[in-house]
């Protein structure tokens, strides 16, 4: 399991979002995070150095709502 504390002050990867999810229909991983066309070209182009909108994903965290 990946840690918060090892994600400080590092780009973190999308595969460690929450936004970041499995699309059955295209097989494939994308970005569920609703970007503009100008945040998106910005992206594929690296002129971001890190996405706005990642949120670290904590599988915990949402097994303690349900509880």
């Amino acid at each position: 399991m990946l840690d918060k504390q090892k994600l400080r002050g590092q780009t973190p990867s999308c595969e460690y979002c929450e936004f970041y999810i499995y699309d059955e229909e295209w097989d494939t991983y994308l970005c569920d995070q609703r970007l503009d066309e100008d945040e998106y070209a910005s992206y594929l182009n690296g002129q971001t150095r890190a996405c706005p909108y990642f949120r670290f994903y904590d599988e915990y965290k949402s097994v303690q709502k349900q509880n």
